[in-house]
C-alpha cells in the first residue's frame, strides 16, 4: 500500500544518520513488544505479511511520528483487538477485563529457540516454469494496491534487468488478507539510477529489488 512506511528512493527526509554502535534494542519494553508480537502470533494465527500490513495500515503522520517499536506494538494491538483477543478498552486500561478469551495453541517458553531457529520458509514448489529468465527485461508495473505490497512505489513503471530467479514463494500481497499464500516466482531486479531518478542520478548507482511476477511485465 501507498504509505508513511514506503519511504525508498523518496526526497525531503534528510540524510541517513547511523548510530554508532546501536544496541538491539534501546529500552526493555522493546524487547517485550518484540517478544510479544512473535509470540502472539501463534494463538492469534496470523503470519509474517498480516503483520507487516498491521504495522504500516495507519495514516502517514502517525507511522512517521513513532520509533521501530512504538509501531510494532500498535500493529500487535491491532491484530489482537481484529481477533477478539483483546477489547479496545483493555488495550486503554492496560489491564484484562473479564475472563481470558481461549485460544488454540500458545508458544511456550521451551520451544522460543527452535521456533525461532526454523523461521518461516516461504518458497513453495508450484508447476509453472518461470516467465522470465537471467538477462530479461522487465518493467515494474504501476500499482497503487490499499493493500500490503512487496514492490516499492520508486521502482514502480521503471525497466530494469533480471538478476537472479530465486524460486517460488509465498506472494504476501495476497498472503497478508488470509486468501492462500498463493506462491509466484520471485526475481531479482536490477534498476539502474538514472532509470529511477533521471539523468540528474548517479551513473554508477543501480538499485537491486526482489519482485513476484505479478508485480512484472516483458519490457
Amino acid at each position: 500500500m501507498n504509505g508513511g512506511q514506503d519511504l525508498g528512493g523518496a526526497h525531503g527526509h534528510g540524510p541517513v544518520l547511523p548510530e554508532p554502535n546501536e544496541p538491539v534494542f534501546h529500552a526493555e519494553w522493546e524487547k517485550r513488544a518484540f517478544a510479544l508480537t512473535l509470540a502472539m502470533g501463534m494463538p492469534g494465527g496470523w503470519n509474517i505479511d498480516m503483520s507487516r500490513f498491521a504495522r504500516e495500515n495507519r495514516a502517514p503522520q502517525e507511522y512517521l511520528s513513532m520509533t521501530y517499536y512504538q509501531i510494532w506494538l500498535a500493529g500487535l494491538e491491532k491484530l489482537m483487538v481484529e481477533r477478539g483477543l483483546v477489547s479496545p478498552e483493555e488495550i486503554e486500561t492496560g489491564h484484562p477485563i473479564g475472563a481470558p478469551k481461549p485460544v488454540p495453541r500458545t508458544l511456550s517458553a521451551a520451544d522460543v529457540a527452535k521456533v525461532l531457529y526454523r523461521g518461516g520458509p516461504t518458497e513453495r514448489e508450484i508447476n509453472t516454469a518461470p516467465r522470465f529468465s537471467a538477462g530479461d527485461r522487465v518493467r515494474a508495473k504501476n500499482i497503487n494496491p490499499a493493500t500490503h505490497t512487496r514492490l516499492p512505489r520508486y521502482v514502480r513503471g521503471h525497466v530494469g534487468t533480471v538478476e537472479r530467479v530465486l524460486g517460488c514463494h509465498v506472494f504476501p500481497d495476497s498472503n497478508s488478507l488470509r486468501r492462500g499464500e498463493d506462491p509466484h516466482w520471485l526475481y531479482t531486479v536490477r534498476f539502474d539510477g538514472r532509470e529511477l531518478w533521471g539523468p540528474d542520478g548517479d551513473p554508477s548507482v543501480t538499485v537491486s529489488v526482489d519482485a513476484w511476477d505479478p508485480y512484472l511485465d516483458p519490457a
